[in-house]
């Protein structure tokens, strides 16, 4: 039973991250002329020049991906993405022809299209299909490429926007490569989560005193572990922990109380599972099969 709550959940990310993306292309995106890399990209290019439809044109421009997608990530990807595919493209013809654009501004247009679209797609990916285009490339393509989905969305999304400053001038391309941008730092954020915690090394010779004040005066769970140094040879006991951003100055001056001396790392965490952050969710659902 759970299973199927949790497939009834993923096509409700689909479709609304699918409503967000046409919110974004049809009322900001294409009626400025930002091409915003993609097939939505592509399809607005070819309205403009050929007079095609943008959702009908994403739908046509789409097939081969499928046949791609079917072989190399199995039918359950193609279905979802066979969904949110028909989805998107009824969506934004049918938002084209029963809406206007809010903003006569281009740069405003292509900020809120960049995060609406970004929201859509992460909402998509986290759902675990696509909406064809270069996201279902950028899916199919990470297996073999590195780097998370937005970055490898960005890449392809420079051959669209290079064809749409020659179309539409270097000045709206500019707008279409910021809304790429902007839409897939928002991919990243969705799917992986904003920075809400820190993650602190702490290297120091009192470590066996640091770590129960971690323990008992900030009630954070700490780890220890052994390191060498490269430059001494000296091998130096390392704790891990794990704060929320309003913890961090708590966790700083408790340091700098037993050990004057040590060397602290603090850097950013986008997601922590488990005790006393987020519950660990079972993610075979959103497994690729072939």
């Amino acid at each position: 039973m759970r299973r199927y709550w949790r497939e009834a959940l993923d096509y409700f990310l689909l479709t609304l991250g699918t409503f967000s993306i046409a919110v974004g292309l049809a009322v900001f995106q294409v009626p400025h002329r930002i091409a915003a890399g993609g097939l939505g990209g592509l399809a607005t290019v070819m309205h403009y020049t050929l007079g095609l439809p943008v959702g009908l044109t994403m739908l046509g421009l789409n097939v081969p991906l499928f046949a791609l997608g079917i072989r190399l990530r199995g039918w359950r990807f193609a279905f979802k993405s066979l969904y949110g595919t028909v989805l998107l493209s009824g969506l934004t013809d049918t938002l084209l022809a029963v809406t206007t654009t809010p903003t006569g501004d281009s740069l405003l247009a292509a900020i809120y299209g960049g995060l609406l679209v970004g929201l859509g797609l992460g909402l998509v990916f986290r759902a675990g299909g696509t909406t064809g285009g270069t996201d279902m490339a950028a899916q199919i393509l990470r297996v073999y490429l590195p780097g998370s989905s937005g970055r490898v969305l960005v890449l392809l999304d420079g051959i669209v926007i290079g064809l749409a400053a020659w179309v539409f001038g270097l000045e709206l391309a500019l707008y279409g490569l910021l809304s790429v941008v902007l839409a897939g730092v928002v991919i990243d954020a969705t799917q992986e989560g904003v920075t809400y915690a820190r993650a602190a090394f702490i290297i120091s010779d009192r470590a066996a005193e640091i770590g129960p004040a971690i323990l008992h005066r900030l009630n954070r769970g700490a780890t220890l572990f052994e390191a060498q140094g490269l430059y001494t040879g000296r091998r130096r006991p390392v704790i891990l922990c794990v704060v929320s951003r309003a913890e961090v100055s708590r966790l700083k001056a408790l340091v700098a109380e037993l050990d004057p001396r040590a060397f602290v790392i603090v850097t950013g965490v986008h997601e922590v599972l488990g005790e006393g952050f987020k519950e660990i969710q079972r993610e075979e659902d959103h497994r690729w099969t072939k």
